[in-house]
This record gives structure tokens, sequence and C-alpha cells, in this order.
């Protein structure tokens, strides 16, 4: 029977399958952190008041995560212009179900006051200067996704692995890299604002696309068995995009993105992959399939499914399902099917607190995995609206007590 608290928008069948092999199994969360200077323009996100707040939203949520309400953090929640951080969603969520959480930095400015499993990385410049990371880091954490998609997958015997991110101005990058691909994404991206910034991401995409074309019209670099050539024409350079998709991130995209591809790919080969996310993992699920095959690495879509919240899939300034749907209509048939779109119907109109209505206003919307983690508790726990609510209820009080 479908799970009345999950909703699928795309690739019924096929994400009604998933649900059923997955139902009563509890995953692994792993949250892939990182860092992009985009983050950092006026007004491109929501996730902290001021640019100065995004800086450490990351390394705040994850502090959060880890430790919860009670413990003094060296790195608080950053104010934001309204409602309440996602990751008091995961928390209560992981706490409550005792999942096990792995906290990667995949490229951060500064080290979280956290255990965490440090990749090597670098924070990515602005996007629009088309040279985000040099390309040998990008390799670097592909490498190190495939390596840890493989570790976590191997001791997983019948649940699944849940991958999460936090990348203040990700919405952004993963426009880039769906734009690259060749994917129609302008108009249809998410963002924490209640009115999603398109003609602001737009603009930055683009020129970060020209910069990237017109930096690599004389450029010719081969890694392994596959040769970039970057022109300037927009349609030859979506075919160099997805002949060296490595390329693409380290011209427009953010650390965070090619290790998740790296570890979904993986870990496909072993156990079923719940990327938690909305636009940003839509983009992740592209990328990975031009990774994959641009270096012939073997991986199970079928397996796959990306996990949201209602506020995301639903969001009326934006166009998630129609995104999705994209997916399957990339510029070439070497981009994969459009994969199943779920999210919790999760709803705070009768929130007792104003942070938490807020998101019924278009505010904040998803991160750190919270969409997906609502998605497990369905599915693990059967839970329904009432008992999400009342724990992620539980963890803002918690937190409003600790800071007074």
């Amino acid at each position: 029977m479908p799970n009345s608290q999950i909703r699928i928008y795309t690739q019924n069948e096929q994400g009604e399958e998933w649900l059923r092999r997955y139902r009563g199994c509890l995953p692994v969360f792993a949250c892939v952190l990182g860092f992009t200077e985009t983050g950092l323009i006026p007004g491109i996100s929501a996730a902290g008041r001021t640019p100065e707040d995004r800086k450490y939203t990351a390394c705040a949520d994850a502090e959060f995560l880890y430790y919860g309400a009670e413990h003094k953090p060296q790195y608080p929640l950053p104010p934001l212009a309204a409602g309440a951080s996602p990751v008091l969603i995961s928390r209560a969520v992981c706490e409550s179900l005792k999942i096990p959480v792995h906290l990667f930095n995949a490229g951060l400015p500064q080290a979280p006051a956290v255990p965490v499993i440090d990749l090597g990385g670098t924070a990515a410049r602005c996007l629009s200067g088309g040279n985000a990371m040099e390309i040998t880091t990008v390799h670097h954490l592909l490498e190190q996704g495939l390596l840890w998609g493989e570790r976590l997958a191997a001791n997983i015997e019948q649940g699944y692995l849940m991958i999460g991110e936090c990348v203040v101005g990700g919405t952004t990058t993963a426009q880039a890299i769906l734009t690259g691909l060749g994917i129609e994404a302008a108009g249809k991206v998410n963002s924490s604002h209640p009115v999603c910034n398109h003609a602001q991401k737009s603009a930055l995409v683009q020129a970060g696309l020209k910069r990237m074309r017109e930096g690599g019209d004389t450029e010719t670099r081969r890694h392994g068995d596959t040769e970039s050539y970057f022109f300037a024409s927009p349609r030859q350079s979506v075919r160099a995009s997805l002949s060296n998709p490595l390329k693409l991130v380290a011209a427009v995209g953010d650390p965070m993105q090619v290790v998740v591809a790296g570890m979904a790919i993986a870990a496909s080969r072993r156990c079923g992959i719940l990327l938690a996310g909305g636009t940003q993992m839509l983009a992740v699920y592209a990328l990975m399939s031009a990774i994959a095959q641009a270096y012939a690495l073997s991986w199970q879509p079928a397996e796959i499914v990306v996990g949201t919240t209602r506020w995301v899939a639903e969001d009326s300034t934006g166009a998630t399902v129609d995104l999705a749907l994209n997916l399957g209509k990339g510029s070439s048939t070497e981009i994969a099917a459009t994969p199943p779109l779920l999210a919790t119907v999760l709803n705070f109109s009768d929130s007792r607190y104003p942070q938490l209505r807020a998101y019924e206003q278009g505010f904040v919307k998803e991160g750190m995995g919270a969409g997906a983690a609502c998605i497990a508790a369905h599915l693990s726990q059967d839970w329904q609206q009432h008992q999400l609510l009342t724990a992620i209820e539980a963890q803002l009080e918690r937190l409003s007590l600790a800071n007074y």
C-alpha cells in the first residue's frame, strides 16, 4: 500500500517499487558539507541573514545535527529573515530513530567544530568567474566520493543510503550544472526565498558559462581516456560538458556536487539511494549520469530516488516537477531518464511556532536532508503528521530554552 505521507511526482511505478523495497528499513545518513562564494552575493540566499552569517551556515547546521540543542555551539545557527533552519527537522528524525549520521567536509572555508570526514577539498569560488575550482580538486573529490560510497554501502545489509547536503547558494550552482549539461533549468529551480530570485541566478549562470567557454577556446586537456574540448559555441560547449563533466563542475559547480555524485554512483551498486534534496539533488543526478557515461562507470539508476519536501516539490515560484522531467529531455541520450521525485507531505500550518509556520509562506523550504529524513520516518516507523510535528517542535522548544 502506498504511504499517504509520501507523495510521488514523477516515475510513479519506479518510485512505488523503491518505497516497497525499503519499507521498514532505516537509512544511514551521509551529509556532505560544501561552500561556494556564490552564496556570499547579497540577496542570493536566505540561509543566513547576511553574507557573513552565510559563511558559517554549514558549520552551524552540522553542529546542531550532530550534537542537538543542548550543546553550546562554536557556530550557532545563523539568524534567518524568517523561519527556522531545516536542520531542526533532520535532527528530530535522526535523534528519535537513532539514524547513523556521517558528516563529510567536501570544501569549507573553516573546519566545523564537529567530528567530520575531511575529503581534502576546497571551497569554490563564485561560479560567475567560470573558474570555481581546480580540475585536480574535482578529480580528487570524485575519487573520494566513489571510495566513501563503496565503504558506506558495504555496511548496509538491507537498508539504504540517504545522502544530504548543505551548500549555501547551491541552487544557483545546481542551475549552472544543469544548464551546462543542456537541460532547461532557468526559471525552474528553487531557493530559500519565498519568491525565487530567478533573474539573479540566471545572470550569474550565464556569466559563468560564458567565461568557461571563453577561457577554454583553445584549451585541450586529457584526463584518463577522456578529452575535453571547449568551444565558443554553446551547443559545442554542451557536447564538451558531456564528454568531460568534471570540467563543467570545475568551472561553475561546487565541491558537494561531485562528491555526492561519486558516492551515489558507487553505493547504488549495492544498496538503495535516497538523494536528500530538491533542485540540488536533481542536478547531482544529471551529473551522475554524465560522469558515469564519460568514465564508463557502472551504476544502478533504478536504485536511486530524489526525496524532498512538499514546499520544494510544489513551490509555485519554481517548477521542480518540470525540472525533474527535463532530465529525461536532455540534449543527449547520455543523460539518464527522469528519476522518481518523492516528497513528504509534512505541513506546518498548525504549528504553535511562527518560525515553522513560515515554511507555509515559502521561506526556507529544505536543507540538510530535511525532506528525506521525514520520508525515512514515514517509511521505517510509519510516522504520521502529528508525530513529525511533535518531534520537530520539541527540537525548537529545546533550542529556545538553551538560548536563554
